[in-house]
């Protein structure tokens, strides 16, 4: 199995894991009654322009024992990607964490979506984070609450508990669905893997900054208090509320996926 196949599905569920903290930030204050916010769910994506002919970091195609059996169509996929997850992933996770509605198409677009302003909440692959998102002080001393990070600790571990070897398998096999969803999102010449290089590098590219990053709330949506911050994408912006720890975590994971991803790409010429 070469470098880069080893590493993708990983790379696809660690993306879906980070990107689960997104929404949360978008929350309605119902501060009179106590009820939970609800979150706000922001436009669609717009595809950019895309005119590749070839792929920068291609894939390698499945081999003839994974071809044997064919394949699902996309639109009949999420009943065989369930069952082949519930392998490596106990269901009971699974039902708690994923939704299995379009599944391959929800990873797609969330990846894709992830280095953009905002992500659509109706895309996203899994429930929503439980719990409140914790504030701490008020007015010009709003900060993110430190124990709001402890909401991230499950799927971060789910991600660092799956079997890479047999998520390899898996991702090898359905490959083909990712790469038709995402050119049926509007790439016909672009190619997923190189979206997910692109997603990484935007990931890794989040600022480390204190739990207790400074807050407004101008009318019902909370906003970082540096514009600067508010200006990162929204990959870049969960990255950031999942607290210093996990952030260190998925960046690690992050960085090992890149290299193996691009080792065989970056090694010289014979």
């Amino acid at each position: 199995m070469p470098p880069a196949a080893r590493w993708l599905f990983p790379l696809l569920l660690l993306l879906v894991v980070a990107g689960g903290g997104y929404y949360l930030w978008q929350m309605r204050q119902h501060a009179a009654t106590g009820a939970p916010e609800a979150a706000v769910a922001p436009s669609p994506p717009t595809p950019a322009p895309n005119t590749a002919t070839t792929s920068q970091h291609p894939i390698e195609e499945a081999g003839s024992e994974s071809k044997a059996a064919p394949l699902p169509t996309l639109g009949e996929s999420d009943g065989a990607l369930h069952d082949a997850l519930a392998a490596m992933i106990n269901r009971s996770a699974l039902a708690q964490y994923f939704v299995f509605d379009g599944f391959v198409r929800r990873v797609v677009a969330s990846v894709d979506a992830l280095p953009r302003k905002s992500v659509p909440q109706r895309i996203l692959p899994f429930k929503p984070v439980p719990g409140r998102f914790a504030t701490a002080g008020q007015a010009e001393g709003l900060l993110i609450a430190r124990e709001n990070a402890a909401r991230y600790g499950p799927y971060v571990r789910v991600a660092e508990a799956v079997d890479t070897r047999q998520l390899v398998a898996l991702y090898v096999r359905f490959y083909p669905l990712f790469q038709q969803a995402y050119v049926e999102l509007g790439y016909p010449n672009g190619y997923f893997n190189d979206r997910l290089i692109a997603t990484i590098d935007d990931l890794l590219a989040a600022p480390e900054v204190p739990d207790t990053v400074p807050l407004t709330q101008p009318k019902v949506l909370y906003t970082y208090a540096d514009p600067e911050l508010e200006a990162l994408s929204a990959g870049q912006k969960m990255m950031l509320r999942m607290g210093g720890e996990n952030e260190a975590r998925i960046k690690a994971k992050l960085r090992d996926i890149r290299r193996a991803l691009t080792a065989k790409s970056a090694q010289p010429s014979p």
